[in-house]
């Protein structure tokens, strides 16, 4: 990007998240259904109305079933922080909503059981499902540049944002020869790959395809697929308003420390095990240092973000900077307990220090890390069920800390952000659903299809009105309300995976 474009998008960013959910059904203890079984089960509704297992949802989220039997939310194109999660909690609401549909069709049906959803990154057999964040930057730097400077910020950050995990020792840890133990991350032994165009074979930090979802003369989409899914509003905020701080450097040309690191997934699993967050990450010849670790190097990207935070323009709408402060509080907060080794400051707000919390309580009475009741604390902290999953509970009785309010979240359960060509996407399915008209849809795509086929091409994320839009709205308005019970179909074009952003 360059001149007064490149200004406004640095604290004006669409980012969204896609977030996969473990998925399982069990009667009296024991599964009743496998994943695949469960997961069409629930989908059954969307199905019977749309014709589909993928589709964009009244909020111009994306829901669909991914591959491994894994429902997923990617939200609709968001440009603040407090959006984004508000629409990450209202796509777990509608997936929560259809596992419930589904256990009283299993009573309908004889079969009985309980759907669990689970949001978080590792199942029982060990495989990884992912939370996958989107940022849109410009043109004007190359990925391979970008990525020099973010990818350490990213291998340590997981001390903001990890969501927890109690885990066995990885190969060729120094670790190695001891017992189960607790680990910032979940997702952190699952890549194996710095910078890769791969999703699922390789598993990079940083995915380089190129799918911008918008005009590829101007943005591209940053697709980082190393992060934990979070189940505190808090810690998806500080996840998403820290990287899009260090983006807004990055682009604007900060300068930032070198810590080019030597070996991205040997230091990516080191600095999940080690809860003091000193340990030495070895880095590249050329950087600031023979080595630093993930505090020093957190700290540094930290001291950048609160001076650039002093200077930063949001005249232009995006997350305000009065958010942002509270946010760079948060990770200094962050900072400070993993160095004192007091987590007291942080456990109403950090999930990997919530669940600690909690393990901990248990550990006192005499239980061992590796007792297997701890693991079914573990996964239950990720149970989404309002009532039933522990995280879920805590935040009933106002142990943990909230980001938005509930009325944020059912607002964006039901309508798609205001401020991004989301708002374009949700008038169309709207005026498409009433007409009971058949549609093909995707991040960029609204096409009225049939006998008369009719297409609009919204490319600026940053739109909120197209004459384009307009006039296929209009066109199906013109068709008036279907009252033969029609439903429209819906095709999502493209890729298995990816968010606008």
């Amino acid at each position: 990007m360059d001149g007064a474009g490149a200004a406004a998008a640095l604290t004006r960013r669409i980012a969204g998240v896609e977030t996969e959910y473990g998925i399982t059904c069990t009667l009296d203890g024991e599964r009743r259904l496998g994943p695949d079984e469960i997961a069409r089960f629930m989908f059954r509704p969307v199905i019977e109305e749309f014709g589909a297992t993928n589709i964009f949802t009244a909020n111009a989220g994306r829901l669909y079933l991914d591959v491994g039997s894994h429902p997923e939310f990617a939200t609709a194109e968001c440009d603040s922080v407090s959006q984004l999660v508000a629409h990450d909690r209202a796509g777990e609401m509608l997936l929560d909503d259809l596992a419930e549909r589904a256990e009283k069709g299993l009573v309908g049906e004889d079969i009985g059981g309980k759907v669990f959803l689970f949001k978080n990154n590792v199942d029982s057999a060990g495989n990884s499902y992912g939370c996958h964040e989107n940022y849109l930057v410009g043109r004007g730097m190359g990925l391979k540049a970008l990525s020099k400077l973010l990818l350490p910020f990213l291998v340590t950050r997981q001390l903001l944002c990890g969501a927890g995990k109690i885990a066995r020792p990885y190969p060729g840890s120094p670790y190695e020869d001891e017992p189960e133990q607790y680990c910032f991350s979940q997702r952190a032994d699952h890549v194996w790959d710095g910078v890769s165009s791969a999703t699922t074979r390789s598993r990079p930090i940083i995915n380089t395809r190129d799918e911008p979802h918008a005009d590829s003369t101007r943005f591209r989409r940053l697709h980082v697929i190393v992060g934990d899914s979070n189940m505190s509003e808090t810690t998806t905020a500080l996840k998403i308003g820290s990287t899009q701080l260090v983006l807004e450097m990055i682009e604007a040309g900060v300068e930032l420390p070198n810590f080019e690191v030597a070996n991205e997934i040997k230091a990516i699993r080191l600095v999940s095990r080690d809860m003091t967050g000193t340990a030495p990450i070895p880095l590249r010849a050329g950087a600031e240092k023979a080595e630093a670790s993930a505090l020093e190097i957190q700290r540094a990207y930290l001291a950048a973000a609160t001076e650039w935070l002093e200077r930063r323009d949001d005249s232009g709408g995006g997350t305000p900077n009065e958010e942002m402060a509270r946010l760079v509080e948060l990770w200094g907060r962050v900072l400070d307990a993993v160095e004192s080794g007091d987590y007291s400051a942080i456990e109403r707000d950090i999930d990997w220090a919530i669940k600690l919390s909690l393990l901990r309580r248990f550990m006192d009475r005499g239980l061992d890390i590796a007792d297997p009741k701890l693991a079914q604390v573990d996964l239950a902290y990720h149970d989404i069920r309002p009532g039933r999953g522990i995280f879920r509970a805590l935040e009933a009785r106002g142990a943990v800390s909230r980001w938005v309010t509930d009325e944020a979240i059912d607002e964006a359960k039901a309508n798609p952000p205001a401020t991004t060509r989301a708002v374009l996407r949700g008038r169309f399915l709207a005026a498409a659903r009433a007409a009971g008209a058949a549609t093909v849809v995707d991040w960029t795509h609204l096409k009225i299809s049939g006998e008369d086929p009719r297409m609009a091409v919204v490319d600026d994320p940053f739109a909120t009105a197209d004459a384009g839009v307009d006039a296929l709205v209009a066109h199906l308005e013109s068709l008036g309300t279907a009252s033969d019970g029609a439903t429209t179909e819906e095709i999502t074009e493209g890729t298995t995976e990816g968010n606008a952003g």
